[in-house]
């Protein structure tokens, strides 16, 4: 994305665990600073209207479209990304059980997946198929079908509860 701005706006945040600070224009998406300025690809862009859920990450725990975020939003919150789930046991839980119960395909909705995921059982340990499918239903897969992803959350939550 161009700039067409020239204030620039000083951003500190945790990310991934980490304290990090960027300098950002107002109009900058935050799955911009993200991808472009601190190199974290693993947050995809696809729709840029907030309705498929590929860039979701979690802010404070809460799921949000990085696409329609101000970067500059983050100031003094926790952002988490894919990248950060390595070190996050519980959602790396999730990305086992999808691949093992073949939830995912090409795996570009998969960080958002995984990420939505993990806000919902952290949230709620046991969730049933209606509220999985409830918390889940801003995250778009055009390769497997949800029955997959379903059943792949849902084993997540059994695992995370051992």
């Amino acid at each position: 994305m161009a700039s067409t701005s020239t204030q620039r706006i000083e951003v500190s945040f945790t990310l991934n665990g980490a304290p990090t600070q960027a300098t950002v224009e107002p109009e900058l998406a935050l799955v911009d600073m993200l991808r472009d300025r601190l190199g974290l690809k693993g947050t995809k862009r696809s729709c840029d209207m907030q309705v498929c859920g590929a860039c979701t990450v979690l802010i404070d725990g809460e799921p949000v479209s990085s696409c329609t975020v101000p970067a500059f939003e983050v100031r003094g919150r926790d952002v988490l990304t894919i990248e950060g789930v390595a070190a996050d046991e519980d959602a790396s839980v999730i990305g086992d059980a999808l691949v093992e119960n073949a939830g995912i395909q090409c795996g570009y909705c998969t960080p958002g997946m995984v990420l939505a995921a993990k806000s919902l059982l952290d949230r709620n340990a046991n969730p049933t198929e209606a509220e999985v499918r409830d918390y889940m239903q801003g995250n778009i897969c055009r390769c497997t079908g949800y029955k997959k992803i379903l059943e792949s959350i849902a084993d997540a939550a059994q695992r995370r509860a051992k």
